[in-house]
C-alpha cells in the first residue's frame, strides 16, 4: 500500500471508530471527565464523535488521531492510540483493521 493510501486508510479507520464505534477498539474516559457528571460525559462523547475541526496544527500526519475542544468552559483533549490486538504493543500495521485495536482516550487537558 503506498503511503497516501495507507494514511487515508488509517484516517478512515480512526474516523469510523471515533464517530461510530465501528471496528476493534476501546474508549476510555478519564476520572476528570467523569467527575463532571454523567450529563457532561455524554456531551463530551457526542462532541468527540462530531469533531471535524482538523488542521495541520492538530493533525500533522493526516490520521485524525487527536482533537482539542472546549466544552462548558473546560478544555478537552481526545486521542487515538493504535495497539496490537492484545494491547501489549503498538500495532504492526495500523492500516490493517485485524492487526489493530484503536484506543480512544478522552481527557481534560489538565490530565494530559
Amino acid at each position: 500500500m503506498i503511503k497516501c493510501n495507507r494514511t487515508a486508510r488509517i484516517r478512515d479507520l480512526n474516523d469510523q471508530y471515533r464517530r461510530f464505534r465501528r471496528g476493534h477498539g476501546r474508549t476510555l474516559v478519564t476520572s476528570g471527565i467523569v467527575a463532571e457528571g454523567e450529563a457532561f460525559v455524554a456531551k463530551v462523547l457526542a462532541c468527540v464523535q462530531a469533531f471535524e475541526d482538523f488542521s495541520p496544527d492538530n493533525d500533522p500526519h493526516l490520521e485524525h488521531d487527536f482533537g482539542a475542544l472546549t466544552i462548558d468552559g473546560l478544555r478537552v483533549f481526545w486521542k487515538i492510540d493504535l495497539y496490537d490486538p492484545t494491547l501489549t504493543a503498538g500495532s504492526e500495521d495500523p492500516a490493517d483493521e485485524a492487526m489493530t485495536c484503536r484506543v480512544l482516550t478522552v481527557m481534560l487537558a489538565e490530565e494530559y
